[in-house]
């Protein structure tokens, strides 16, 4: 058995931080990331920075490339396509199984959730892709299903590197709508109409991804 190591905060926070930044899109989509320059940044040494670029890498949010160092990793229409298709099935489960398992505090929770998404700036992406993917974690969050929850996680990471990238607005005008339909079929414990109203919603911003990565739908 190999000698166990106690994570070290310093490493696990720098982890923590810089996928934030992407996810969040503080560090945009083809984006060259530095040890050096990071470390300044962070005030750490470049120890922490590589070992979190590299679990990050393997992760699938940054690419290495040879003598280039790492960079946010950019999707390709084929690969945007393939994460919907993915997406309109969990999605639709995630949504079937919340409508029969949520709690109260779930309901709650995706009222508020909700809520903050349509009170964020209509002109603020970054806020409204970062509150977007926070109402359909707590849809996920709600289904109480713990195979579903890392599926979930790491479908969420690539929607949203395509979503940096495209620059889809959440703000469109089907989606306060299909937002409204899928928390009410929820809170109904309707199991059908949940899934039908959440893979209508992925199938709606599927096309205008692929739309904008130059890919008939």
């Amino acid at each position: 058995m190999t000698s166990f190591e106690r994570p070290t905060l310093v490493r696990d926070g720098v982890y923590e931080h810089l996928r934030r930044a992407v996810l969040d899109g503080d560090i945009a989509p083809g984006e060259r990331l530095g040890e050096v320059e990071l470390g300044q940044q962070l005030g750490v040494s470049r120890t922490p920075i590589r070992e979190a670029l590299m679990r990050l890498t393997q992760d699938g949010l940054l690419v290495a490339e040879a003598n280039k160092g790492v960079r946010v990793r950019l999707l390709s229409a084929a690969e945007a396509r393939d994460t919907y298709v993915v997406r309109e099935e969990l999605d639709g489960l995630a949504a079937a199984l919340a409508a029969q398992h949520h709690t109260p505090e779930d309901a709650e929770a995706l009222r508020a959730a909700l809520a903050e998404l349509h009170a964020a700036p209509a002109d603020d992406y970054r806020a409204q892709t970062r509150l977007d993917l926070a109402f359909h974690r707590a849809i996920t969050h709600a289904a109480h299903n713990a195979a579903l929850a890392p599926l979930a996680r790491d479908l969420e990471q690539r929607v949203a590197l395509i979503k940096h990238q495209t620059r889809t607005y959440n703000a469109h005008p089907q989606t306060d709508a299909q937002h409204a339909a899928l928390l009410d079929a929820i809170l109904a414990r309707d199991g059908h109409a949940a899934r039908a109203a959440a893979r209508l919603h992925v199938r709606t911003f599927a096309a205008l991804v692929l739309s904008d990565l130059g890919e008939n739908p």
